[in-house]
């Protein structure tokens, strides 16, 4: 179905393995045209030339969109500059809005990737509706969004919305940031495979082992997940552990920001079909006054792996027709 020009925009999403593009109605996040593209690993001076190319390729295929929205992980200020981002190294105060401003010809505004997702669950998904919510995204590292007064919260510089650098296991792995400690790195993609090799350490996980070749080095979140596919009842070792520390950064967001829901989405929520459960029984156990509260219910984000892309979409639609 083709979109009206009026409501065609154009959302990018920037992460750290691939560049996302989708033209898409910000209205109803029905999608039009998808592109991906790999995002450059060995000189981060390829970086803008790989999202024009997106934008380029979807403007050849849909047409020219009312605007464009560009969603990058890291700290992206008001103006829409990312000035530092873990996930994407060498990549500092980068305009990127102001490239594809000039590029295109178009109004564009960047945004913080995880602020985008965020803007797309309140608006299209699973916090449609809340007046106060946090969502969180567990890929590769943490990404997240809050909302407060039925607003997305930017901050005062734009930078809010990165739980996965709370300080919550001092001393702890190391974090793509450089930092020890980071809910990052015991509650991500990056953090099930710490905590594999920490199982492993102990003479355990010997399936998740073999898996990655027999060196704890390569141990990835996927050879964990494989063998909780296989049943292994000591990767289910490694799980629980993990939903532990999951509950632990959730558990403080909750007692700092009182959500009405939280919005938890990514690859790792599919883990197995009791995972959002288990994160929830702890969390709940967690939580400071728990017994005193009212439960803050955990659930599944819905828009997927677009949910960026389709933030971003939504984003530019509100720069150019506001709120």
């Amino acid at each position: 179905m083709s979109i009206e020009a009026r409501n065609r925009f154009i959302g990018i999403d920037v992460g750290g393995t691939k560049i996302m593009g989708v033209v898409a109605d910000p209205t109803t996040g029905e999608i039009q045209v998808r592109r991906k593209a790999p995002t450059p690993k060995t000189d981060p001076e390829l970086l803008p030339d790989a999202i024009k190319n997106v934008v380029a390729e979807l403007i050849d295929e849909a047409g020219r969109p009312v605007g464009v929205g560009v969603g990058v992980p890291g700290l992206v200020d008001h103006q829409g500059v990312l000035h530092y981002g873990p996930n994407v190294p060498g990549v500092l105060g980068l305009d990127m809005a102001g490239i594809l401003r000039t590029e295109f010809g178009l109004p564009v505004i960047g945004e913080n990737d995880a602020t985008c997702a965020a803007l797309a669950e309140h608006r299209l998904g699973a916090a449609r509706g809340t007046m106060t919510a946090v969502i969180v995204n567990q890929g590769t590292g943490i990404a997240g969004g809050i909302v407060i007064g039925g607003r997305i919260h930017r901050g005062a510089n734009g930078f809010a919305g990165e739980p996965g650098h709370m300080m919550i296991n001092a001393g702890g792995h190391l974090c793509a940031c450089g930092k020890r400690g980071c809910w990052e790195a015991v509650a991500s993609g990056a953090g099930l495979a710490n905590m594999a090799r920490d199982v492993v350490a102990d003479g355990k996980a010997l399936r998740v082992l073999e898996l990655a070749g027999g060196d704890p080095d390569s141990i990835r979140g996927e050879h964990v997940s494989a063998a909780i596919a296989e049943e292994d009842p000591e990767a289910a070792i490694i799980l629980e552990r993990f939903a532990g520390w999951v509950a632990e950064g959730l558990a403080s967001l909750v007692a700092l920001i009182d959500p009405e829901l939280v919005v938890l989405g990514g690859g790792l929520t599919a883990i197995n079909r009791h995972f959002i459960s288990d994160v929830q029984e702890q969390m709940n156990k967690t939580v400071m006054g728990a017994a005193y509260r009212p439960e803050v219910p955990i659930v599944p984000a819905r828009l997927g792996a677009e949910a960026g892309a389709i933030g971003a979409a939504v984003s530019a639609r509100d720069l150019f027709f506001g709120r």
